[in-house]
């Protein structure tokens, strides 16, 4: 039983795209791509430096399109000159993080790639709008019991953003509050800032709902073909209609990757790939779902092993 999963910010580096513009037919994908998010993907992906794609609003379509790319090359490399339909996974789930669940949505069939796209750059631009209105930001918790470390956010006023599982919370909110935190972390655990613009996944992020809930209102939608795994709670999504209002709402509300992973393991998956740009998702699983085997999708000269992988865990009725 497989499971695809689809990184989100934070994974990008540089020059993360360039050798997957040698397969034939993703360049023109990349293109496309651009042109529906208003991004420069191909600099973003190829030449720009690590500053520049730490940008929210270049970061977060760069981790979509990668994914997206990355599964054409895995799974119908003959097909990749098709723009805007994705191969259907072999999987019984896909699932995101964060931004990741746009990547997830668009290969459960639910967006086109243009619609994941679009929604995508209106997402990215809007939360690195949000973000400047008030100086916030993120720090990982790593480590403790989990009530204490969930109680001690809660103390200094910050939001639980990203409960990870596998001794990993990330905490969210006022810079200041995030100092106290660090300087008085709770047992056995580190507090780590994080490189990003601002607080995720809490209520500073409000403005931003605005903007991609009007943006999501004139998207075209369809019920997945595979089912999608929420971030809100760890639930299987078959609705279009009930995805889409997920991810408007996922922009302010924490995303509770632990109960992902806990659906992974209900569901009998044994077998998770994760995406380009990979490492983080497999590292979760690695610590949290030890008996699922994992492959992380690199470069292109790693599509052979992911393809046998795939073969060997795809879902009976794939």
């Amino acid at each position: 039983m497989l499971v695809i999963v689809c990184p989100g910010q934070g994974a990008q580096v540089p020059g993360l795209l360039t050798p997957w513009l040698e397969v034939p037919g993703l360049r023109g994908r990349l293109e496309a791509y651009a042109e529906a998010a208003d991004v420069d993907l191909l600099a973003h992906g190829t030449t720009s430096d690590a500053d520049t794609i730490r940008d929210t609003a270049v970061a977060q379509p760069l981790i979509v399109a990668s994914g997206l790319l990355s599964l054409t090359a895995l799974l119908d490399p003959e097909g990749a000159e098709a723009t805007d339909v994705v191969p259907t996974p072999p999987a019984v789930a896909v699932a995101g993080h964060s931004v990741g669940e746009f990547t997830a949505a668009a290969i459960s069939g639910a967006f086109t790639p243009a619609t994941a796209m679009r929604l995508v750059g209106v997402r990215g631009r809007a939360m690195a709008g949000a973000s400047g209105a008030h100086p916030t930001g993120m720090s990982a918790v790593l480590g403790g019991k989990p009530e204490e470390v969930l109680a001690a956010i809660e103390e200094h006023g910050l939001t639980p953003a990203n409960v990870n599982g596998a001794g990993q919370v990330v905490a969210a909110g006022d810079l200041e509050a995030l100092a106290a935190l660090g300087a008085a972390p709770p047992a056995r655990t580190r507090v780590v800032p994080l490189s990003v613009a601002g607080a995720f996944h809490t209520s500073y992020m409000a403005s931003a709902v605005q903007a991609l809930d009007d943006a999501a209102g004139s998207a075209e939608v369809a019920d997945p073909r595979v089912p999608v795994v929420s971030n809100r709670d760890g639930q299987e999504v078959t609705s279009g209609t009930e995805l889409v209002r997920r991810l408007v709402d996922q922009v302010s509300n924490p995303v509770r990757w632990d109960l992902c992973m806990e659906r992974f393991a209900a569901l009998g998956v044994t077998g998770i790939l994760e995406l380009v740009p990979s490492g983080t998702l497999v590292g979760l699983a690695k610590r949290g779902l030890k008996d699922v085997e994992r492959f992380a999708l690199a470069g292109p000269d790693t599509l052979d092993d992911a393809r046998a992988f795939v073969q060997a865990h795809q879902s009976e009725n794939a």
